[in-house]
């Protein structure tokens, strides 16, 4: 059911680093991300897949984490991802392409969790420093980063409090909360 499969697709940030994801298991992803709808059928975006060892250790420096959590600076090693989904679009694309970016990022994480592991999208990236590294094409531009690998952490979902705190935080146990809002403060006409 859809519903299950959302509820389930949350950010996840801290991964079994040991737990190898395949080339072949990144591109059954993308094969689904393939057939999403696009704005004018256009279909400008592109993906690079990041499943080595050692090129998992280049990307993670240029990337951040959690901004609510201000005391952490992301998965220590051993629980940081075990793969990686760099998605572009020409650097001249219509604004659309944003819509395009959301939607593949969403399904191919709705696909990972189907397929048993999970991620997390990252938009805070240092685009420049990826490119270089990655000898991206120059003509491409960074869209977003999905960190992906097999979940190490229990996530929470629990509802806004009064007081209307959406911050995400973890306990002294390391389990990481999400507060969404309830679904009369979400329809306007409830």
């Amino acid at each position: 059911m859809i519903f299950d499969l959302v509820y389930r697709n949350r950010s996840y940030r801290r991964f079994h680093e040991e737990k190898r994801l395949t080339r072949a298991q990144l591109i059954e992803l993308i094969k689904v991300a393939r057939y999403i709808p696009s704005a004018g059928n256009l279909q400008k975006l592109r993906y690079f897949l990041i499943y080595e060892e050692d090129k998992c250790d280049l990307i993670f420096p240029h990337l951040k984490w959690a901004s609510y959590l201000k005391n952490w600076n992301g998965p220590e090693k051993g629980e940081r991802p075990s793969a990686y989904i760099i998605i572009l679009a020409p650097v001249d694309s219509p604004k659309m392409v944003f819509i395009d970016t959301g939607i593949a990022a969403q399904t191919i994480l709705l696909s990972a969790v189907d397929n048993g592991f999970g991620g997390c999208m990252l938009a805070s990236v240092d685009k420049r420093e990826v490119q270089n590294t990655f000898s991206l094409p120059e003509e491409m531009e960074i869209m977003l980063v999905i960190a992906l690998g097999y979940p190490a952490e229990t996530v929470v979902i629990e509802d806004v409090a009064e007081q209307g705190k959406i911050e995400y935080w973890r306990d002294e146990k390391g389990i990481h909360y999400v507060p969404k809002r309830k679904i009369r403060d979400l329809i306007i006409n409830y």
